[in-house]
């Protein structure tokens, strides 16, 4: 089968099912992990005051629990964020997807950026975590972007991640293929940021993307039109 032809309940497999509002219940937060159980979607992703919740929800049924740090801002030192990754793998993630020092980005200061990564990763490795790494493609130029990508892989990261969402802007098809041209075939690419639909989601994925950050999960694979993002 094709990337372009992935069928719905295929693409399940590659969605993170995601709710960031900060004002989000845990009625709400409960409501997406069964979500996620039904729909056999790969993670749930949240803010770290909910992974205990979501960890014990979860239990047995095969979907991980991820976490977002330094959300949604990247604002914070290194050192903050690495903590705040620990603290998360200890509650039980199973994902980290930080966000990266957006000042250093923007004026192409690659050793800052990779010290930056490396200390999430080795917090988040150490508890045999995942790290995906947010590079807000929006707030970038392709040459930043590039090399936010190379500063990930350069650190450790498992995955590069298109966008928190919150800062303007989503994953567009062009960025993913930009990700996935500089990261290689070993990195993983996440799109995430106004994928909506079983269209949005198919072209993504036929662009070098291997998972999907989105709240509209459950009308993507049926391949309805979801209408927002977290």
């Amino acid at each position: 089968m094709s990337k372009e032809a992935v069928a719905p309940a295929s693409i399940a497999s590659y969605i993170d099912h995601t709710l960031l509002k900060p004002e989000a219940s845990e009625a709400e937060v409960l409501k997406v992990c069964a979500e996620a159980v039904e729909y056999k979607f790969k993670s749930i992703c949240v803010n770290p005051i909910w992974v205990k919740t979501v960890t014990k929800a979860l239990k047995g049924s095969g979907v991980l629990t991820c976490s977002v740090i330094g959300f949604p801002m990247g604002a914070t030192p290194s050192d903050v964020k690495a903590f705040e990754a620990r603290g998360a793998v200890l509650d039980g993630a199973d994902e980290i997807d930080m966000v990266i020092n957006m000042a250093a980005a923007r004026a192409n200061d690659k050793g800052a950026l990779v010290d930056d990564i490396t200390a999430v990763a080795e917090a988040v490795h150490a508890g045999e975590a995942i790290l995906k790494v947010i590079i807000e493609t929006s707030m970038l130029t392709d040459e930043q972007k590039v090399i936010a990508c190379e500063a990930a892989v350069e650190a450790g990261a498992d995955f590069v991640k298109t966008s928190t969402g919150f800062n303007g802007g989503g994953a567009t098809v062009e960025d993913v293929a930009l990700m996935r041209k500089t990261v290689g075939p070993d990195v993983g690419v996440k799109a995430s940021g106004g994928v909506r639909s079983l269209a949005d989601a198919q072209a993504m994925i036929a662009a070098g993307a291997t998972r999907i950050g989105a709240s509209s999960g459950i009308a993507i694979v049926k391949g309805e039109q979801g209408s927002s993002d977290y």
